[in-house]
């Protein structure tokens, strides 16, 4: 990523946090943002990275902003390019980031949108970018941004209230791993790996917990991306095979993640209540821990999936800590947990996947041939694909 680059995403939310508590319309705050980026974009490259670029896009921003109120039009720009030069040394100074990511995931909005206008109003990527990074057309993502935009007219620039908080905490990291695993294993396309993607949602991660520095679970999630993301360069093969984590080159393991990622959710563990990103952070770092796959302390990362399946009884975590105990115990205890998902993970290809990782396991090659065969034709990810029928083919286990 170019400086120019680096420059507009630091300063796309503290501009835009700082023209929206200003004039209050989010959406039309949003545009006159992207409009001064793309000003920036040609500019920047050319000219130089100003002294001070918040403060820059600021008075491009609110100047965009002035063009579109017309009301009493000589009075509005002499007021407006009055506030614009007073309020660019503020674009700098007050940061409303948290606020941004609060709108951002407002519970008016879907899932999907919360994931679409996080990365646009605080990511800073085009929605271009946004769409390539869902696979889906521009034309697609344009609308659903704009129908987002139209949801939030009328809500308040302004943290919630303190008793809605830490709910809105919790949906703010939940989109951010949100967008993290779709970078980590995209879920359709040629690529198993969108790297940008979850490079971008580390970075936003990284930003929240400069904001609720106490918060535990902002801790554990950064910690969480962090380990996971150390293993990427080993994760597939120069011609973009998937690498299962047992098999992988862990001298191309990421030890500066590792050991920031580490120390994070011990600090976190130490410091506040557990919670269920703290959780999988833990599990991540007792994998990354080993020497090698045979080094892994299943018996203790089983335990840790118990106790998540207690915080989160989610049937993905179950899923997890199937595979824990197929590999701590018996692969024979981990199908048994895993008739219990069957009603409501059927349709998942990873439950597929799992099923026959457990039976090629416990000796059962034919069922585990037909359990890789059908999770290859659930998952609309090419690499996923190719290697859940490589595995049918050899019945190899690992």
């Amino acid at each position: 990523m170019s400086d120019v680059e680096d420059a507009l995403r630091a300063a796309v939310p503290r501009v835009l946090g700082a023209l929206t508590r200003r004039y209050g319309d989010f959406a039309a705050c949003e545009d006159a943002v992207q409009d001064a980026v793309l000003e920036a974009s040609g500019a920047w490259p050319v000219e130089g990275l100003p002294d001070n670029p918040n403060g820059w896009l600021y008075r491009v921003a609110s100047r965009r902003m002035v063009d579109r109120i017309r009301g009493d039009e000589a009075r509005r720009r002499r007021e407006e390019l009055a506030a614009a030069r007073e309020l660019a040394v503020e674009a700098t100074e007050h940061d409303d980031t948290l606020v941004l990511l609060f709108l951002c995931c407002h519970p008016a909005l879907t899932p999907a949108s919360q994931v679409a206008l996080t990365l646009r109003a605080v990511g800073g990527l085009t929605t271009a970018e946004i769409a390539r990074a869902f696979l889906v057309p521009e034309a697609t993502m344009g609308p659903r941004i704009s129908r987002a935009k139209a949801r939030l007219v009328g809500a308040r620039f302004a943290p919630p209230p303190e008793e809605e908080r830490s709910q809105r905490i919790r949906t703010v990291l939940r989109v951010l791993y949100l967008i993290f695993n779709e970078g980590y294993t995209a879920s359709a396309g040629e690529r198993l790996q969108r790297r940008d993607l979850a490079a971008e949602a580390i970075r936003l991660a990284r930003m929240l917990r400069e904001v609720v520095p106490r918060d535990g679970e902002a801790a554990g999630l950064l910690a969480l991306m962090l380990l996971i993301e150390s293993r990427a360069a080993a994760r597939e093969s120069p011609d973009g095979a998937l690498i299962p984590l047992a098999e992988q080159d862990r001298s191309l393991w990421n030890r500066d993640l590792i050991a920031e990622g580490t120390r994070l959710v011990e600090d976190a563990m130490l410091s506040s209540a557990l919670g269920p990103y703290q959780l999988q952070a833990a599990i991540a770092a007792l994998h990354v821990e080993a020497s090698d796959a045979a080094d892994t302390d299943w018996k203790q990362i089983a335990v840790l999936y118990r106790i998540l399946n207690r915080l989160d009884p989610a049937p993905i975590v179950t899923l997890n800590r199937a595979v824990a105990l197929g590999m701590s115990e018996d692969p024979q205890v981990g199908l048994e947990l895993l008739r219990q998902l069957e009603p409501s993970l059927d349709r998942h290809h990873r439950f597929h996947a799992v099923r026959g990782f457990l039976l090629d396991r416990a000796g059962d090659r034919e069922a585990a041939r037909d359990a890789f065969l059908l999770a290859s034709r659930m998952t609309a990810s090419l690499p996923e694909q190719r290697f859940l029928r490589r595995r049918a083919e050899d019945g190899c286990e690992g």
